[in-house]
């Protein structure tokens, strides 16, 4: 039997990194064999793209990586539930599971709103662990918009 090894830290100091640029504090890592492959925090801001989540832009350079569309075998662990957008590609990429941290009760896509996973046209499911440094993670979202109000 292994043992269970958490890489939220690392998806926890992408998300203290994104906060330093300015952009909402989510971080993400992609690991393969026990080993981080990709890492990633939000750029919407800095990108000018709506698209640049922490989860996609970890998908991307995670499939750049290993040269392929799809991520068998692949766990990813981000702070935030994943908004319904995000977890469509989790899908689509083939993640085999999923880590979060905090639940998104406003925007989440996981195991709120629309349950994207749930669905009968979501053709791959990961298996989903929910709460891991959720405190840490809901603290630093919770200080990062306290700070922009």
């Amino acid at each position: 039997m292994t043992q269970f090894t958490t890489f939220m830290d690392a998806a926890l100091a992408e998300a203290e990194a994104a906060a330093a640029r300015g952009e909402v504090p989510v971080g993400a890592v992609i690991t393969r064999d026990g080993k981080i492959i990709a890492r990633a925090g939000n750029r919407t801001r800095e990108l000018h793209d709506p698209t640049a989540h922490a989860e996609i832009l970890a998908i991307r350079a995670a499939c750049a990586s290993l040269q392929s569309e799809r991520l068998p075998g692949c766990d990813l662990w981000v702070t935030l539930e994943p908004c319904p957008a995000c977890a469509t590609i989790i899908s689509a990429a083939r993640i085999s599971r999923l880590y979060f941290g905090a639940a998104d009760p406003k925007s989440g896509g996981v195991q709120q709103g629309p349950r994207i996973f749930a669905h009968s046209q979501c053709h791959h499911v990961p298996e989903v662990y929910s709460g891991l440094l959720e405190a840490q993670s809901a603290a630093l979202l919770r200080g990062f918009f306290a700070r922009k109000r």
